[in-house]
């Protein structure tokens, strides 16, 4: 009986460090959420507005050419992946990578992580990848989002990969987080718009012409669509993180108490029998 109290005794000190590591990381996940969920819904209206403008290009020109707006030459696509750097975020890695493997399937494809556990998965799985210079996604910075843009359209001109396709979580709401796929390149609907606004021509008057401004622009808006997924994942993360870590502490208090009344009662029952004892001895004398 006192080994089993003893081992239940250690047990309940083993959770409470658990506890206090899981609320700690709870009370940090927190402190950084409102910062980087600040900061998404800030970045949103960038690449929207810039997106309106590539449309607006486009539909005001009836000899509008660009390879960005081409059908694709290639039927490769590279993945931009931006996961998190570390794990203890409930299923967020896990539901993107799950989000990948269904949009990719059957397809010939390439990679771009950024973040660590995009570039192990990319390992794992044996996925050729683009580059791996931007593995950790807590210390990407607007520039090396154009940096990645620049790369990327690059390669895309090149004719490397004729897609380029963003997976990334979207955050929804501070319970609630959406992993997707969505196109970056190339800009189909473009002609679409234009086919169906009829060529509505403005009094904008491009220099040297529109095709190599619409050029100039698309870097500039696959990096800021880049760091608007970037931004939104790490809002996600976090907000992932914090319920997670919520969640454990609440077990392990749980736990905490359960193992509490049970060592309770294994000591009451050790006193109970030692006192029968006593008096059995007692009354034998």
């Amino acid at each position: 009986m006192a080994a089993n109290m003893k081992a239940v005794k250690l047990r309940i000190k083993s959770v409470q460090s658990t506890m206090q590591i899981t609320k700690a990381m709870e009370l940090v996940a927190s402190s950084k959420l409102r910062k980087a969920k600040e900061r998404a819904e800030t970045c949103r209206p960038y690449f929207k507005e810039l997106h309106q403008t590539l449309k607006d290009i486009a539909a005001g020109n009836t000899d509008f050419t660009s390879v960005y707006v081409k059908e694709a030459a290639s039927d490769k696509t590279c993945y931009v992946v931006v996961a998190g750097d570390r794990g203890l975020a409930g299923g967020y890695n896990a539901n993107l990578f799950k989000c990948l493997e269904a949009d990719s399937a059957g397809k010939d494809f390439l990679v771009l992580p950024i973040g660590k556990k995009a570039v192990e998965y990319a390992h794992r799985k044996g996925y050729e990848c683009l580059t791996e210079e931007f593995a950790e996604v807590a210390e990407i910075s607007v520039a090396d989002c154009y940096e990645m843009a620049n790369l990327l359209c690059e390669e895309f001109r090149k004719g490397t990969f004729g897609h380029i396709d963003l997976c990334y979580t979207t955050f929804v709401s501070m319970l609630s987080q959406q992993p997707g796929v969505i196109s970056a390149l190339p800009i189909v609907d473009l002609k679409e718009d234009s086919q169906e606004e009829k060529a509505v021509r403005n009094l904008i008057l491009y220099e040297p012409d529109a095709a190599e401004v619409f050029d100039a622009i698309v870097p500039e808006y696959l990096g800021g669509l880049i760091y608007g997924s970037v931004c939104e994942s790490l809002a996600s993360e976090l907000a992932a993180r914090r319920m997670a870590m919520e969640a454990a502490t609440s077990n392990a208090e749980e736990m905490i108490g359960k193992l509490n009344l049970y060592y309770n009662r294994a000591r009451q029952a050790s006193i109970t029998q030692e006192i029968t004892e006593i008096v059995a001895g007692a009354e034998g004398i």
